[in-house]
């Protein structure tokens, strides 16, 4: 997906329909919230199946693993899908397209409440096909790692990273929006882009301080 020019204010129209329009935006508070009460929901339930605090913490950590896994593979081959076919272009825009079109779009850095609900809904159904009672301390887990990830996502286009050791995930990030967006899928974690040989080599990749300007949102240069 790359776009001649790259747009540093407003946001990309997905749906002439306004209603349909409107449920494609949100505030990381409103998904917070709408998460938050499952996780400690569940957490709660794995207490009453008879689960040890151990085993519940231990497959909880698994599912927040597991989701940087999901979140590698879905940016990968999802979100960056390529594709000759117009239907699936549109699909890739709407789903993530528009981002690196409007990257200062902060309204779309979650995704909204109505099509979360449905996909959690769903994996939430095969996890439990998979592994049964263990599914309300894996789902948990996997949920929060979401709520980092978007969290992490929205830290990185609106602030320089807080700590030296997390410059390294911040710059991995911008680089793969204005570099090459074949590299760098990690947002929450590099993990996987250094398994899976697409993490940028940052030694030798200089910082462009302008380009990322264009990607952050407290930043005034806009065009």
């Amino acid at each position: 997906m790359q776009f001649e020019k790259i747009h540093n204010k407003g946001q990309a129209r997905l749906f002439r329909n306004d209603f349909l329009e409107m449920l494609t935006k949100t505030h990381p508070l409103v998904i917070w919230g709408m998460y938050l009460p499952v996780i400690a929901y569940m957490l709660y339930h794995s207490g009453t199946l008879g689960f040890t605090t151990g085993r519940i913490a231990l497959v909880f950590v698994g599912g927040m693993i597991f989701w940087s896994f999901f979140e590698y593979i879905a940016h990968r081959f999802i979100f960056h899908l390529v594709s000759e076919k117009k239907s699936m272009q549109k699909f890739a825009y709407t789903l993530h397209g528009n981002h690196h079109h409007y990257p200062r779009d902060r309204q779309r850095l979650f995704m909204p409440p109505v099509p979360s609900i449905i996909i959690a809904s769903a994996i939430f159904g095969l996890m439990y096909l998979l592994m049964r009672s263990y599914t309300f301390m894996f789902f948990p887990g996997f949920i929060l790692g979401y709520l980092m990830y978007g969290s992490m996502h929205y830290a990185i286009h609106a602030w320089n990273p807080p700590f030296k050791w997390m410059k390294p995930l911040w710059r991995n990030h911008h680089l793969h929006h204005y570099k090459n967006e074949h590299q760098g899928f990690g947002v929450s974690s590099t993990l996987w882009d250094h398994v899976f040989g697409t993490m940028f080599d940052l030694k030798k990749e200089k910082e462009d301080k302008e380009k990322v300007k264009e990607l952050m949102f407290g930043k005034k240069n806009e065009a």
